[in-house]
Formats: C-alpha cells, structure tokens, sequence
C-alpha cells in the first residue's frame, strides 16, 4: 500500500450543522490523519475556478452558489491508499444511495448537500491540495 494525500472539503451544509468533528471522526476512525485543515469561506472567483472542470455542466451555476454559500473546512488527509479509502468513507455521492456507515449516508441530505468533497484521483489531489494549500501549511 501506498501513503498518499488527498484534499477533503466539508462542505457548507456541513458546516452549518456544526458537523465538522463529527465528520472528522469518519477521518480519524479510519487512521487518516488531518496534516493540513483551515475553515474559509470560498469567493465566487475561487468556486468557478475550484469547479472549472464543471464549467459545461448544467449544475455548474448552483454548485458555485452552493459552495459560497457558507463556510467550508478544507484539509489534507495523509494514509495508507488515503484517495481510495477517503472516497469509501464518503460513500456515493447520492446518499440515497450510499452504503450504511458512511458520511453521505450519515450526514448528507441530497446530491449538492452531501456534506464532503474528496479528490477522485491523485492527479487531481495534487492540484486540489495545491489550490488551498502552500507546502509550508502541510504538516505531516
């Protein structure tokens, strides 16, 4: 297995729940360690440009004005196969559809409200990390 990193967002529905810990915890149980966290709320500039590879989709606009609509926590998270396991600890991104015991299930109401984001790739890891984070603020 590899130690990789990945971006995390807990997304504003979450936010404004007060289920940052909670979701942390999912995190934590599952021996991914936080090295890099930081609570911001996002500027329209920074969601278009988050979002970019969206920008032809029809959800595009609402996913922008969803994700500056509050405060978010945006981290890196450092484990063993960190994408993988992040992604099956998030569950499907309905969750609807999301197995038992996951954070979309637990916590999410609906597609957009679903809580977290997490990196599909480690391509896109990388630049999600690099987006939010200079190397200095990655403690791990």
């Amino acid at each position: 297995m590899t130690v990789e990193r990945t971006l995390s967002i807990i997304k504003p529905d979450a936010t404004h729940r007060n289920l940052t810990g909670k979701i942390n915890a999912f995190f934590e149980d599952a021996d991914l360690r936080i090295i890099a966290q930081k609570r911001l709320l996002l500027t329209r500039q920074q969601a278009e440009a988050f979002y970019a590879v969206h920008a032809e989709r029809s959800f595009y606009g609402e996913l922008c004005n969803y994700m500056t609509s509050g405060p978010v926590v945006v981290q890196v998270l450092q484990g063993e196969d960190a994408i993988a396991r992040n992604r099956q600890i998030m569950g499907a991104t309905n969750p609807a559809n999301a197995d038992e015991g996951t954070i979309r299930k637990e916590v999410g109401v609906n597609v957009q409200e679903n809580s977290v984001h997490g990196s599909d790739s480690p391509e896109n890891a990388a630049k999600e990390i690099a987006f939010f984070f200079s190397e200095t603020e990655i403690v791990g």
